[in-house]
């Protein structure tokens, strides 16, 4: 597969809702898509990094810099056989892990159309259907919140995540859990705690929550696990996972009990799928985490889901939940059962909707064979 050339987009696409986390409001998402040319067909990655650098240390104007100046030239104009040999082209450049998942996750999509197979079975998935959870912002107030879960449970959705941060957590799981006793229920406090707080959390087993996500430091699993042996309740790590070494040595330390995979957070599917071997390995189940992505990225979440440690239920959830219209053609549809069919068509299994990414997109950049050094 020669790589031809790239074309990097920024899209601005508004959301259906405010989502409203510890890290603040979103309303409007700014996405790096990339279009890679190569054996007269057109793959695509997206970068999840946000607007700002709160979620990571990563946001959009980095990532574009970074992947026009330093990871493409690296990669346009390469003779590639597999998507997992991206990495190692990429590897002079410490960190930007984000940004490389896009590169990567793009060359993995064009392998997946020119071996005429689905991506999710190049990627070793074994799942026909993926189990769908929801990720549910802290709404204006309590009233919201409950009906927001009403309508998500109302859904089909497995599994009700809730975000939480001091202020905002023990009355209103105690008012979710009341109303809606019997679901499957856990929350995401990214990092909103310190270990100080551990008596408080602690109080949280009584809710029955699956599990409890990144309740301390984002680059912590140490103190996780010095909490984890004070509480009953499963924590979830997630931003502190980084790659296959931060999950051995977290679930060694005993940091956790379920990894939420990220496939932007740790670099692209070649990384995504050694955490999620490692976590097998251990014992420790794991699931799909979302960044608000558009059809693209939840396309390559539906792939990765499919691979066969992923059985809790992720935040892979339908299109419309997130926006008034998407890129993709199909869009993802969640069924009654709370489940997403796995795409069998060659590739993503899902259309991108060119004319659609045309008109959201405000700067572009092609990087050609012949720009590089």
């Amino acid at each position: 597969m020669k790589i031809d050339a790239v074309v990097m987009r920024e899209i601005q696409m508004p959301l259906a809702h405010p989502f409203v986390t510890s890290f603040g409001a979103t309303t409007m998402r700014r996405m790096l898509l990339l279009g890679i040319e190569a054996e007269g067909l057109r793959a695509w990655g997206e970068c999840v990094a946000g607007e700002h650098p709160y979620f990571s240390d990563e946001m959009i104007d980095t990532a574009w810099t970074v992947t026009e100046t330093e990871l493409l030239p690296r990669v346009v104009g390469q003779v590639l056989e597999r998507g997992s040999e991206v990495p190692a082209l990429l590897e002079q450049v410490r960190g930007h892990r984000m940004a490389k998942a896009a590169v990567e996750n793009a060359v993995w999509d064009l392998e997946a159309q020119v071996r005429g197979v689905p991506l999710a079975k190049l990627l070793g998935g074994t799942r026909e259907r993926i189990a769908c959870g929801v990720s549910i912002g802290m709404q204006p107030t309590m009233e919201e919140q409950l009906a927001k879960v009403e309508t998500e449970v109302a859904a089909g959705y497995q599994r009700i995540k809730l975000k939480c941060r001091p202020g905002w957590d023990t009355a209103m799981f105690e008012a979710v859990r009341k109303r809606f006793p019997d679901i499957v229920l856990s929350c995401d406090a990214n990092s909103a705690y310190r270990l100080d707080d551990a008596a408080h959390i602690a109080t949280w087993d009584e809710f029955k929550l699956l599990m409890i996500e990144q309740p301390l430091w984002y680059d912590d699993f140490y103190f996780h696990a010095v909490l984890q042996r004070q509480i009953k309740t499963a924590i979830c790590l997630d931003e502190s996972i980084r790659n296959r070494r931060d999950a051995d040595a977290a679930l060694s330390l005993g940091g956790g009990r379920i990894v939420n995979i990220k496939v932007g957070r740790v670099g692209g599917f070649t990384e995504a799928i050694a955490v999620h071997d490692v976590a097998q390995r251990h014992g420790v189940p794991v699931w799909c985490g979302g960044m608000l992505e558009s059809g693209i990225g939840r396309a390559h979440n539906i792939a990765l889901s499919s691979l066969p440690n992923f059985s809790l239920p992720g935040d892979v959830s339908a299109s419309a939940r997130y926006w008034a219209e998407d890129i993709i053609d199909p869009e993802v549809t969640v069924g009654g059962t709370g489940e997403i069919v796995v795409p069998t068509y060659a590739g993503r299994g899902f259309g991108v909707r060119v004319d659609r990414v045309e008109a959201l997109t405000v700067r572009r950049a092609r990087v050609v064979a012949a720009l590089r050094a």
